[in-house]
């Protein structure tokens, strides 16, 4: 018996397995609502970082003299690329989705989507420099990792630990303390905004679409198309994507990422749905497919390693940090939009969502507004957004 259990562990405590499982139970627990409110796909975070604690503690066991490994370097790495494809699939097809209207709708509006990034990441870098600052024990290393956790930014934590001579652990055990409420905390902002303001969503929502309608051009010559899923242009777009983001600025050490690379490649392809006479539109059904795929996906990489990472290095007051972190950006790039800019809601919680360098928001988001038409403010929030948190990240490693 305890060999025949042996075996089956060994079989099924594999990665795919514990993607597939940790998938289904989160959307169970995303599944309950609660007034309204639920958690939906952030409800995968919660699973998989549950299952990273647990096997922080239990990185392995034996049965019969057979070893069981649910931790190790090469697993880990594993998790890594689950969230690197998460990544690529959902922030390419957001690109897809408002690419054929956001070059289009791009007038004097959209420098306030622009603006908004900048200043959201700017708030979240001066809070991390008062902290430094005012608490001796916070070390500009893990102040990085908790402005990069806070706001869900993978590139920008990846850009801190790029710096030389820093402490990767501080940054790395930053970034997975304040991660959660990272996710969480604009995932529910995004619900319970709306809800406090008593907004007619169905109302908000047809204004909203009607305002944000464009005349697309149809394609005026016959178009071949090689497969009728869309697989050609999406898997194209990544890959286009991958080459910019690669692309990187000299002296400064700056580049864009897969994430940012991707999302640029797919607003291009979206925009012009077509190369030549080959047909690059995808429908609203693929693109909807992949978005979700890709989100679940990203969860699942990073909230593993996130989980592990949070037990061993956690601090009550480095959570209060990385959670102020993400509310006062947020907070106040919601009043910036609302009272400055005067964006309707679904522009200024979509220009959130981008700003905060969000991916599980916009997911939220969209399932709130009930409409796909906010993934344009997100989009042009993200890329200027995702370049300031990079650059900040950087800044706070190196000065402070």
């Amino acid at each position: 018996m305890l060999t025949y259990l042996a075996g089956l562990c060994s079989s099924t405590l594999s990665v795919i397995f514990i993607i597939f499982i940790i998938g289904a139970l989160g959307f169970m627990l995303g599944g309950i609502n609660v007034k309204g409110i639920s958690l939906g796909t952030a409800g995968v975070l919660i699973v998989a970082l549950a299952y990273g604690i647990l096997i922080h503690y239990f990185p392995e066991f034996s049965i019969e003299e057979k070893k069981i490994t649910l931790w190790s370097n090469s697993i880990k790495s594993s998790f890594g690329l689950v969230s690197n494809i998460g990544t690529a699939l959902f922030v390419t097809a957001v690109g897809l989705i408002a690419g054929p209207k956001f070059f289009r709708t791009f007038n004097r509006k959209s420098i306030a989507y622009l603006l908004l990034g900048v200043i959201i990441i700017a708030i979240g870098g001066i809070t991390a420099a008062i902290f430094v600052k005012f608490d001796s024990t916070l070390s500009p290393e893990m102040a990085a990792g908790l402005l990069t956790g806070g706001l869900t930014s993978t590139p920008g934590f990846s850009a801190a630990k790029e710096v030389p001579n820093v402490n990767q652990d501080a940054i790395s055990a930053g970034y997975g303390i304040a991660y959660l409420y990272g996710v969480l905390g604009v995932v529910l902002f995004v619900q319970i905004v709306p809800k406090i303001l008593k907004i007619d969503m169905a109302k908000e929502r047809e204004s909203f679409v009607a305002a944000n309608s464009v005349v697309i051009p149809e394609p005026k010559a016959n178009l071949t198309q090689l497969e009728e899923f869309g697989f050609f242009p999406f898997f194209l777009a990544v890959a286009f994507g991958c080459i910019i983001g690669a692309i990187e600025i000299p002296k400064v050490n700056f580049s864009l990422g897969n994430s940012g690379g991707t999302l640029v490649a797919g607003l291009i392809i979206g925009h012009f749905g077509r190369i030549g006479k080959l047909d690059c539109r995808i429908s609203k059904q693929t693109l909807n497919f992949m978005r979700e795929l890709g989100l679940v996906l990203f969860l699942i990489g990073a909230g593993i390693p996130g989980g592990v990472n949070f037990v061993s290095n956690v601090k009550f007051s480095y959570f209060i940090y990385g959670a102020v972190m993400t509310t006062v950006p947020m907070v106040v790039g919601y009043i910036i939009a609302r009272y400055v800019f005067k964006l309707s809601i679904f522009n200024n919680l979509g220009s959130i969502t981008g700003g905060m360098t969000s991916t599980p928001a916009l997911g939220s988001l969209i399932a709130t507004a009930g409409t796909d038409e906010v993934s344009s403010a997100y989009a042009a929030t993200y890329p200027l957004a995702l370049v300031s948190v990079v650059l900040t990240a950087k800044i706070i490693v190196m000065i402070l």
